[in-house]
């Protein structure tokens, strides 16, 4: 498939069908720069789109370190190359570099690379490209194409950023990403982390940040800034294919709902996961709080999680759960597989309960080669490779 068409230059004085998109300014032809009703200066979409999309930026981004761009070629990812092209100051521009993934899932993945270095030619960046064999990859045993493809994607998104000395690293995931994601958690399952959905600013690997600057905008704002700014993209057949869930997602669920009788669902959804961030950080503090007065560390290379941690948290069960969570997160513990079922095990050998049966739990092979015991003041965890009883 060909690049789609450079598409149309809007020209301000005729942008009489221009629809009206949240954030940006709509304006109403025949009445000078009238905006709803009042005589206001009205900022080209550009304008508009490239300051969203700086604003997006953290603090810490400082245009004095090398940066990387992660584009695909889609319109997402071009939206981002196209802004940060436009925004970043001339002495930087060198410190920009667009890195793109190559996979062996689609036909067009050579024609989507081309086009990609193509891109970041013209706009005098740097581009560093990597081919990543996920069919017959061992990192999707048991995991899956998509996640197998998102860990050998960072993975090469990290060694960039340190091979460069990048802090940061960008994307060009949007509002309706959000939405999707969230949508997606709550039906596969979640808690209120979960729920919170993609953070804006998050640790991609020690010293490098992943940030998504347009975390805030929706996709058709990418697109009709990619048209106004004659900017091509490559559209990825895979996004049409219902047999993956996220494209149920987007095309039947939130489609049909926005269409219909819920024409806000995709900023109400995202709304939902801002307040439960709110209420996901507070309880992250707790955790924390909780791990530094009851957890231990031997001599021997275990931890031990002393029982007055199940009086600190008293009658709230859900708050043992996101402790054990939040200590298998502190330890670099594989947590993939950590399932309710041993949640509930930790849960009974930490409280000294009785499981089904009757039975008391005194010991549990966990995920990851992690070993639980009951200890006579709690419970001793073993990590992989260290050996005890």
């Amino acid at each position: 498939m060909a690049p789609l068409a450079p598409g149309w230059l809007v020209g301000w004085g005729d942008v009489a069908d221009l629809v009206s998109l949240p954030g940006f300014g709509r304006v109403v032809p025949g009445s000078g720069d009238t905006v709803c009703g009042s005589k206001k200066e009205t900022a080209p979409l550009p304008t508009v789109f490239e300051k969203s999309v700086a604003a997006g930026l953290p603090a810490s981004w400082d245009w004095q370190q090398p940066m990387i761009l992660a584009v695909s070629g889609g319109a997402d990812s071009m939206a981002l190359l196209r802004a940060i092209a436009s925004i970043v100051p001339s002495a930087a521009r060198q410190r920009v570099i667009v890195a793109h993934v190559e996979y062996d899932l689609r036909d067009t993945a050579e024609r989507d690379r081309r086009f990609v270095i193509a891109q970041a030619e013209r706009f005098q960046l740097a581009c560093h490209w990597q081919h990543c064999p996920v069919v017959d990859s061992d990192e999707a045993i048991g995991v899956g194409l998509e996640a197998a493809a998102r860990e050998l994607r960072y993975g090469f998104f990290s060694k960039l950023a340190y091979a460069h000395g990048a802090r940061h690293v960008a994307t060009g995931h949007t509002l309706d990403d959000q939405a999707e994601t969230i949508l997606h958690r709550i039906l596969r399952g979640t808690g209120i982390a979960g729920l919170a959905g993609m953070q804006r600013n998050r640790q991609l690997a020690e010293g490098v940040s992943l940030v998504r600057p347009m975390l805030g905008l929706r996709r058709r704002q990418v697109e009709e800034y990619l048209r106004v700014t004659e900017t091509s993209w490559m559209e990825d057949e895979s996004n049409d294919d219902l047999r993956f869930a996220r494209n149920v997602l987007r095309h039947r669920l939130l489609a049909e709902a926005e269409q219909g009788p819920y024409p806000g669902a995709t900023e109400a959804i995202v709304r939902l996961g801002e307040q439960a961030a709110i209420m996901a950080a507070d309880r992250a503090v707790t955790v924390e709080r909780l791990i530094e007065q009851a957890v231990e560390r031997q001599l021997n290379g275990s931890l031990l999680l002393h029982a007055r941690v199940a009086e600190l948290a008293g009658s709230d069960c859900q708050l043992l759960a996101d402790l054990f969570i939040g200590l298998w997160k502190q330890e670099g513990w594989p947590r993939r597989d950590l399932s309710g079922r041993h949640l509930g095990q930790l849960a009974l050998m930490i409280t000294g309960h009785e499981g089904v049966g009757g039975n008391v739990v005194t010991a549990a092979s966990l995920p990851g080669g992690i070993r639980a015991c009951r200890h006579p003041q709690g419970i001793q965890l073993w990590p992989p490779g260290v050996s005890g009883s």
